[in-house]
């Protein structure tokens, strides 16, 4: 007769036990976050422009400054070509650096290449036109008006000290293919700068010199170059909006230069 009062007895002491024990948190019962992996989830691409190469608008990669170029050799080894000489039949490969002299004598075609042996390209006129004018868009990669010698625009004419009569002004029988690309015009003081040497003459994405210093190639077949050169920033366009379609793809003098752009 004594067993049932037993269990009842040992049936209330769990009882009261268990009420006794702290409540489980239902915080502590989740399971710790980045623990489980969703199937089908992606992470997303993380996109990365190359070294002196920046992000416009996070569409494409545009060099910081002004190109220079290498001639490449076998077994995959380079040698210095000289920014003062036309590229000429050498095999070139597109590079740029703040304090490198860029490469003018170039034409678009040989940029082009140039661009492609270093897995890029020439920038469209789009691309070159909006990197130029920044973020928030202006005439000038540095605001709304011009400013004389922020970028290299106020330089000296090398070309009129070297064929003209006493340094005054060049003949138009003194314009030959030969005398513009005379190696002699782009070394003497107030004429092509190294890249990145006129600090200020940036944009808001911080690419150097699109005004300025040298024309710069794109990739429009019929032969275009924007931004003016060291003598002129205005006459085929202002700033930015500077525009040249004189010539065709295989021509080159010392104002010619480019830089390249990049697909992300």
């Amino acid at each position: 007769m004594a067993r049932p009062a037993f269990w009842a007895l040992l049936v209330g002491a769990a009882l009261a036990l268990t009420l006794a024990l702290p409540p489980v948190s239902t915080a502590q019962a989740k399971p710790k976050a980045g623990k489980t992996k969703k199937s089908g989830s992606k992470k997303k691409r993380r996109r990365w422009c190359p070294k002196n190469m920046v992000n416009v608008r996070g569409r494409y990669c545009i060099d910081r400054y002004e190109a220079y170029v290498v001639e490449m050799l076998p077994r995959g080894k380079v040698r210095r070509h000289s920014p003062f000489k036309p590229v000429g039949s050498k095999k070139v490969k597109a590079a740029n650096r703040k304090g490198r002299m860029p490469q003018a004598y170039i034409s678009r075609d040989q940029a082009q290449q140039a661009c492609q042996n270093a897995k890029k390209r020439l920038c469209t006129g789009t691309e070159w036109v909006t990197a130029c004018k920044g973020k928030k868009p202006t005439v000038w990669p540095y605001g709304k008006t011009w400013k004389p010698g922020r970028c290299n625009d106020s330089g000296v004419s090398s070309f009129n000290k070297l064929f003209g009569p006493e340094g005054e002004e060049a003949p138009k029988s003194a314009y030959t293919f030969e005398h513009l690309n005379d190696p002699r015009l782009n070394r003497p003081k107030g004429t092509c700068a190294p890249s990145g040497r006129h600090r200020r003459c940036r944009n808001s994405f911080k690419v150097y010199d699109m005004v300025g210093n040298l024309h710069e190639w794109t990739s429009a077949s019929g032969g275009t170059f924007r931004g003016g050169y060291f003598l002129d920033v205005k006459q085929n366009g202002t700033g930015c909006e500077y525009k040249t379609t004189a010539h065709n793809r295989k021509y080159h003098d010392y104002s010619t230069g480019f830089r390249c752009c990049k697909t992300l």
